[in-house]
């Protein structure tokens, strides 16, 4: 199947694989995709700007500030025209420098500066590969949301054998279709997704309110994977200081009951995540001006605010086809989220340890637990939460497309 006017820049990295690229260009080009490349300095010791010329068809970049391109940033420019950034072959160095977020020459600089999937195609030595600071840094990318393809066993051109052999360019070519054909498929079906995060507040007088910790980072991480895999996204956010991405709908609310009402305005969707801290009480009385402290004991009664997962996994008429709830807890992590799986009738439960110092609310890393509706439980480690989205995203794609086909 030829995937028509896909946009493609190849980064062409130094190491001796680099002819390989070649190969995947011939591929690429015989199967209908738009590609640019760059050429690093020491990737020109391997493959000349010549013969990429001549394949892809198109200009070769190789410097961070061009002369004779004044009109255009390079490093932007070409990462925001790009669907996807490949690295061929990505390098111990490269990796290295990728994970400290260093920015010296138009490959790295673009890669820091993008806002498109990269995928990186290593191949080294074995030992290098093997090397802790190698296994550490590529932890680490991968925890900033880098994809890897490869490396493969096989002797190398060192004379020696092991891990650390580029993946041939037919198996990266497949995947590369692989990549699109996913997208394209959560396209055609018009998957809609839903996604709520942050805490909310729920006001006492005009400067007082009942909140949490939540900083809507995880489920903002969530509906920004899910856009880029091609769902139809619209967040509803509770008061944080998350960044809006362009592309990404953001329903800005502050209280419960203005989430709720959001919520139900963009029902009906394919999937529902509900990350969102949304406080459990609210005060039966608003006071309309500032409470004063003339009394040595103030009373507050509270009330039971409105249960938004409860809402959506029972709704007869619009429940979507996937519900996912969060369950923040401090202590009988499994047995507290199997409860709530069961009262809410959701489809899964991602429960998380908010006790825990260095995870959780306000925090830039997680540790989750999958319980889903059938049994099955499995554990995303502690690690980023752009990439415990990553991998929520993946799980949700295999949930609603089976072979292809949607789940009815």
């Amino acid at each position: 199947m030829k995937i028509k006017m896909k946009k493609i820049l190849l980064i062409i990295g130094g190491g001796v694989s680099a002819y390989k690229s070649l190969d995947l260009i011939r591929l690429l080009k015989k199967n209908g995709f738009e590609l640019r490349t760059i050429l690093t300095k020491s990737g020109k010791q391997f493959v000349t700007p010549l013969s990429l010329i001549s394949l892809s068809g198109s200009k070769v970049y190789e410097k961070l500030f061009d002369k004779q391109n004044e009109t255009e940033i390079d490093h932007i420019s070409l990462s925001r025209w790009a669907d996807l950034i490949i690295v061929i072959p990505a390098t111990a160095n490269m990796i290295s420098k990728l994970s400290h977020g260093k920015a010296e020459d138009l490959a790295t600089t673009l890669m820091l500066a993008s806002n498109k999937d990269i995928i990186l195609v290593p191949a080294m030595n074995v030992r290098m590969w093997n090397h802790k600071a190698t296994q550490e840094n590529s932890k680490k990318l991968v925890s900033y949301g880098y994809k890897f393809l490869g490396p493969t066993e096989g002797s190398m051109a060192c004379g020696e054998f092991g891990k650390g052999k580029m993946l041939s360019p037919k198996k990266i070519f497949s995947e590369i279709k692989k990549y699109f054909n996913e997208k394209d498929l959560v396209k055609s079906k018009r998957l809609r997704a839903l996604v709520t995060t942050g805490p909310t507040r729920e006001y006492l007088d005009p400067v007082r309110y009942i909140s949490n910790e939540s900083s809507g980072k995880q489920g903002y991480e969530i509906a920004l994977a899910l856009k880029r895999r091609g769902f139809n996204t619209v967040l509803i956010a509770g008061p944080s200081n998350i960044q809006k991405e362009k592309g990404l709908k953001i329903i800005k609310v502050k209280t419960s009951e203005e989430m709720f009402k959001a919520v139900k305005k963009y029902l009906p969707v394919d999937v529902a995540v509900c990350t969102a801290a949304v406080s459990d009480f609210k005060p039966i009385n608003y006071k309309k001006s500032k409470i004063k402290k003339i009394n040595k004991r103030e009373n507050i009664i509270l009330d039971k605010t409105v249960d938004i997962l409860d809402y959506i996994g029972k709704n007869n008429r619009y429940r979507p086809k996937l519900v996912i709830g969060f369950s923040a807890e401090t202590e009988n992590l499994l047995e507290n989220s199997k409860i709530k799986l069961k009262n809410k009738n959701a489809d899964w439960i991602i429960a998380n340890d908010v006790s825990k110092n260095d995870i959780g609310f306000n925090k830039e890393y997680n540790e989750v637990t999958i319980i889903e509706s059938n049994g099955k439980i499995s554990q995303i480690k502690k690690n980023k939460k752009s990439f415990i989205a990553s991998v929520l995203s993946g799980k949700i794609i295999n949930k609603l497309l089976i072979n292809g086909k949607s789940i009815n």
